[in-house]
């Protein structure tokens, strides 16, 4: 336990005496982390509130991307029953606190100087209207590739240096009766590989047009042909198996040496630490060939939901000051696979991928090369968003040729906005 945890803890026990001797101490949490390796990190959070007196009651929704969370959690607020704390991702946070659901966490934040630590790209996700509404647990970056490195070395292939060799060495896998790209087929999988082919092919400032900015030329324009097609040419390396397969499933592929290459977050990382492998070892990692330099990233966060109980809003303010805890940032994001929200913070303890992570993501921020993924709800709302999987996921299950996608990616934005 932290010095701020303590203090925190001692303000809430004196709240809790001066406001009623029956108060609740337990947080109800929505979240989708229901896969090993990241039941194994959230057991780092749960540990921490049970030192602390706050019980933990479990409301798993499973799902990657997080969109029947959110379902579900629509229908709970709409029921007027909201969960204590929600995990969320980027826009949908700020969608939230525009309807005034989100309870407000400036006091904890000055108290704790979250201000100094937290990287502006988040801060723009965890603040609404200058108020802290959400606790940044850590950073995810999305375009990684993640390959077996037995594997590798059985077919004599080294890391690809540009698209070229990424394209040639998974020919060669496929050649030698191997699955070369592990994916498995769901929107929002789909939508993080186009996130890559999108940065890869027109580069950092294309990527803020199309995806952030929205602009029609660059969404309908030849460079998101070019991406369309190089997600034609992925899906000549994908098993006939892929479709609707999770995507830890996909991971484990690739850490049981059924299949090569993953382009996938480095939550994907948890699954293998979770194999008890280690980076640099038995697994590899490296950025998707053409996206160096850049990071396209999300950021779980939780938001506090206003609550009108009394000893809820206290373990409320105890779940958050644990989340920003630098002793649980440590804990939790070495398990997790991502890095920390906190920029104080030594990589020593983290793993060669982390370490990786860690000076490429403060690389990027410091170059302006830091960009809020489309496919994890960092470069725009929800409804684009939703519009953008549409498109994406038809043209890799074949719906389009590439240059009627990208036309339809224009359409389809124009009518989301």
């Amino acid at each position: 336990m932290t010095k701020l945890t303590t203090r925190l803890k001692g303000a809430v026990a004196v709240g809790l005496i001066c406001a009623s001797p029956a108060l609740a101490t337990d947080v109800e949490v929505l979240h989708w982390w229901t896969s090993g390796g990241e039941a194994a990190a959230l057991n780092v959070l749960k540990a921490d509130l049970n030192g602390q007196g706050v019980g933990w009651q479990d409301m798993p929704i499973a799902g990657g991307g997080g969109s029947d969370a959110m379902t579900v959690l629509r229908a709970r607020v709409t029921a007027g029953d909201p969960p204590t704390a929600v995990q969320m991702l980027g826009f949908a946070i700020q969608d939230w606190a525009s309807e005034g659901a989100l309870a407000d966490l400036s006091a904890l934040a000055t108290e704790q100087g979250w201000d100094d630590v937290v990287p502006a790209a988040l801060q723009g996700f965890s603040k609404n209207d200058g108020k802290w509404v959400a606790a940044p647990v850590n950073v995810h970056s999305t375009n990684w590739v993640w390959a077996n490195t037995a594997l590798m070395a059985e077919l004599g292939i080294t890391q690809p240096a540009n698209w070229g060799e990424f394209v040639a060495a998974m020919q060669k896998v496929k050649d030698a009766g191997h699955v070369a790209l592990a994916h498995g087929g769901q929107a929002w999988q789909d939508a993080t590989v186009f996130d890559s082919m999108v940065m890869g092919v027109g580069g950092p400032e294309f990527y803020k047009t199309a995806f952030i900015d929205l602009d029609p030329d660059a969404l309908g324009s030849a460079n998101m042909v070019e991406a369309f097609k190089r997600m034609e040419t992925l899906r000549g390396f994908v098993d006939d198996n892929f479709s609707g397969r999770d995507w830890n499933l996909a991971s484990a592929m690739v850490a049981n040496g059924e299949a090569l290459f993953q382009i996938m977050g480095d939550w994907a990382k948890g699954e293998f630490v979770n194999a008890g492998q280690t980076a640099g070892v038995e697994f590899q990692c490296f950025r998707v060939p053409g996206t160096e330099g850049t990071v396209t990233f999300n950021s779980d966060q939780f938001a506090m939901f206003k609550v009108g109980d009394e000893g809820a809003m206290a373990a409320q303010m105890t779940m958050a000051s644990a989340v920003m805890s630098p002793v649980f940032q440590v804990a939790f994001n070495t398990v997790k696979g991502s890095v920390p929200s906190r920029t104080d913070i030594s990589d020593e303890a983290f793993d060669a991928c982390g370490k990786l992570g860690m000076a490429q993501l403060s690389e990027a921020s410091a170059s302006g090369k830091l960009f809020g993924s489309m496919a994890h709800g960092h470069a725009n709302n929800p409804s684009v968003q939703n519009a953008m999987y549409d498109v994406i996921t038809g043209h890799f299950n074949g719906e389009y040729d590439a240059e009627t996608a990208a036309a339809e990616l224009v359409t389809a934005v124009e009518l989301a906005q």
